[in-house]
């Protein structure tokens, strides 16, 4: 098995490409070991010194770490844990690992507003996120105030040009083809 490496627009966060599916469909953010509990891989990554954050994309899973790790001693112990999981052929999740939380059910014109909204994030910018290492997914929106509200994860959490590619990319285009957005906002 031969797994790549791709550096991301946040330095604490590099992308490993194990060169096959990671999740069939949707990702998962650990944010600690706790959150980890019911993925064998990401609380074997978090056993690793220095890592505090764990992301499995598609075909891909970010790790983040602290500021005082470096990538230069972190980086084979990563590849090993990556290494180790798949060829052991244990599965990414036990138990109900899976499931995240329920969505809000949208009526009538709001439940066309979000049904655009997700169409844009899945085929235009979910896509372009997922190349540095991240996934944007929708939250909520707050038809009063015309706010979309929107999970910044992988490498894309904390990142410090989330912001920009929040305001800039991704508020710019859904304002331009949903006029019902008047603005987005990240969900902490």
């Amino acid at each position: 098995m031969f797994i790549q490496t791709e550096t991301t627009p946040n330095p604490q966060v590099l992308k490993f490409l194990p060169g096959r599916t990671v999740m069939e469909s949707g990702s998962r953010d650990f944010r600690s070991p706790d959150e980890a509990r019911d993925s064998p891989l990401a609380l074997e990554v978090f056993g690793l010194e220095g890592v505090n954050r764990v992301f499995f994309g598609g075909d891909f899973i970010t790790v983040g770490k602290i500021a005082s790790a470096e990538w230069d001693h972190l980086k084979a112990p990563v590849l090993a844990a990556i290494m180790d999981h798949f060829t052991s052929g244990r599965p990414l999740f036990e138990g109900a690992g899976q499931v995240e939380g329920e969505e809000t059910a949208y009526d009538g014109d709001t439940a066309q507003i979000v049904s655009e909204i997700r169409e844009l994030l899945d085929t235009r910018i979910r896509p372009a996120v997922a190349r540095d290492g991240g996934d944007i997914l929708f939250d909520r929106f707050e038809v009063e105030s015309g706010t979309v509200w929107l999970h910044m994860r992988g490498a894309c959490a904390g990142c410090p040009s989330s912001s920009a590619t929040l305001k800039a990319g991704v508020e710019n285009m859904l304002k331009h083809y949903v006029p019902e957005v008047v603005r987005v906002e990240q969900t902490l």
